[in-house]
């Protein structure tokens, strides 16, 4: 679940660069709110980021769940395009929502302001339900909202991304990509395909691309350097240091660069300018697509796409199978809720199976539980797409992003600095020496 997409093309504020799925613009979210924050009632409060689609499912489980506690009511509180603003902004004014959605970017700074609660304790309170979930789940999704031990969000739902890629254009050449993480194809197997798939007029125009990007540039470039044998942060959640010049790091960095700079089989920035990503594989102009699966709406059931999932290329020294961003979101509860035990209540149902099984139905979303991603439900909800294991398989293979409550300062830096390669300005070698320093200087802990 993301926000109305990022334009990969444009330049973004740190916030906005965590739109990958769910803030939507005021203007919208507006027929959702009820009367907000603060009212006098005795109404948990539920913020969290959505497309309207994706409301209207925040709402079906809502539903289901006040058919077991009908005397916990709740009022939904649709985020702005700056989330974390928007919550600060409620908590500094005493009225912090009691249910709080959690981006996995943007928790450790809430987190570490106290606005969140450590579910630590209601977890050992409630072990079989917290030892049932574990099972179910996955470790890599958990462990992103754990920060300086405290579990401040259960996971909800995951985001990583993949390839889409269109099935008939793949058939016109003779191709067929891997269909799970486990058995990942090469940076140089990823690249003759990109090359296959790319087709020019005799004028050079590019007419159909090998491949495109739906995500934030610098974001796929370090899923590439993170595909060649090396993590972006150590360690990812608190990080202490960058790795960006870790030569492993910079290769995948380049070739993801270089396919648009050097191979020509991407458009540049400059041509995403006049057409999106998603415009260029919908109209089948690119034959493979970086993104994630709050695209997925896009594209099923379109006439005259075809259109299938496959996984990221593994560099020469990555492996052995591929890896992905970890994309969750969370919920998570206020620490000066007066409605703790309600708002529990709450977020152990939507997390749990009941809550699961609606948004594996949904289509909109990827699950956390294992028994809904296996469900007949998500199944339906997919039914085009032949290699389904990209999606259920996702989670064991993801890494997370960078947790720390610097994020804002730090993305600023490595929005400025990878662009540069990614226009061809610089080589990925050059963000090595006093550019790293700077980031790691950032993730120093103040005292």
């Amino acid at each position: 679940m993301h926000p109305p997409q990022l334009d990969s093309t444009q330049p973004t504020p740190p916030v906005r660069q965590l739109r990958r799925r769910t803030l939507l613009a005021s203007a919208l979210a507006a027929p959702l709110l009820a009367t907000g924050c603060g009212a006098d009632d005795d109404a948990l409060t539920f913020f969290f980021g959505a497309r309207p689609q994706e409301a209207r499912v925040r709402q079906r489980i809502i539903q289901e769940f006040q058919k077991t506690h009908p005397d916990i009511k709740i009022r939904t509180i649709v985020s702005g395009p700056d989330a974390l603003q928007q919550m600060l902004t409620y908590c500094a004014g005493g009225k912090c929502p009691d249910i709080i959605m959690a981006w996995e970017l943007l928790y450790a700074s809430l987190a570490e302001r106290g606005v969140l609660l450590d579910l630590n304790p209601l977890l050992q309170r409630d072990a079989e339900h917290a030892a049932a979930l574990r099972s179910d789940g996955f470790p890599t999704l958990y462990d992103t909202f754990t920060y300086s031990g405290g579990q401040y969000a259960l996971p909800e739902q995951w985001s990583g991304v993949f390839l889409y890629y269109n099935r008939q254009l793949f058939a016109e050449a003779g191709l067929t990509p891997p269909a799970r993480w486990t058995e990942a194809w090469s940076f140089a197997e990823f690249l003759d395909t990109t090359k296959a798939l790319t087709h020019r007029e005799s004028s050079g125009r590019t007419r159909q691309w090998g491949f495109t990007d739906a995500w934030v540039p610098y974001f796929s470039a370090a899923c590439f350097g993170m595909n060649n044998g090396v993590e972006w942060f150590t360690p990812s959640v608190g990080p202490t240091r960058t790795n960006l010049g870790d030569p492993r790091f910079a290769e995948g960095f380049q070739f993801y660069a270089d396919l648009a700079v050097r191979h020509h089989v991407a458009p540049r920035v400059a041509d995403q300018q006049s057409v999106s990503a998603p415009d260029l594989f919908r109209r089948g102009k690119a034959g493979m697509m970086m993104g994630g699966h709050w695209l997925y709406s896009e594209f099923v059931g379109k006439k005259d796409l075809d259109v299938d999932l496959t996984v990221l290329p593994v560099g020469p020294h990555g492996g052995p199978g591929a890896i992905t961003d970890v994309g969750c979101t969370g919920l998570s509860i206020a620490a000066d809720s007066p409605r703790i035990e309600q708002a529990w209540e709450f977020v152990k149902f939507a997390t749990g199976p009941v809550g699961q099984a609606i948004i594996a139905a949904s289509g909109l979303f990827v699950p956390v539980l294992k028994s809904a991603m296996g469900s007949r439900g998500f199944a339906d909800a997919h039914r085009e797409i032949r290699n389904l294991e990209v999606l259920t398989g996702g989670p064991a293979g993801s890494r997370p992003l960078p947790v720390t409550p610097a994020w804002g300062k730090v993305s600023a830096l490595l929005e400025r600095g990878g662009n540069r390669v990614l226009r061809g300005a610089a080589t990925a070698a050059a963000l090595d020496g006093d550019f790293t320093t700077d980031i790691n200087a950032l993730l120093e802990p103040t005292t």
